[in-house]
């Protein structure tokens, strides 16, 4: 009878050790997924920089255009 007992506590650990092995797997899948997330979210936000910077530059050049503009109509009294 002890013999039963020793041997259904050993499956019901060999049990608990599979749960524990499929957590453990799981977890670092999980992990491995959080950092490639962390990755993309800094390139994007690396992204967004590069498009900021690039309407600056877009607004820059707007505004020396409309400057020029303005100053040819008051050469040639365009302006009203």
């Amino acid at each position: 009878m002890t013999g039963e007992v020793e041997n259904l506590m050993l499956e019901h650990l060999k049990r608990f050790q599979a749960t524990l092995d499929r957590f453990e797997r799981k977890q670092d899948e999980i992990i491995g997924r959080i950092a490639n997330l962390g990755g993309a979210l800094a390139s994007m936000m690396q992204h967004l920089a590069h498009l900021s910077a690039a309407d600056a530059a877009q607004q820059v050049a707007i505004d020396n255009v409309s400057r020029r503009l303005d100053r040819i109509e008051r050469r040639l009294e365009l302006s009203h």
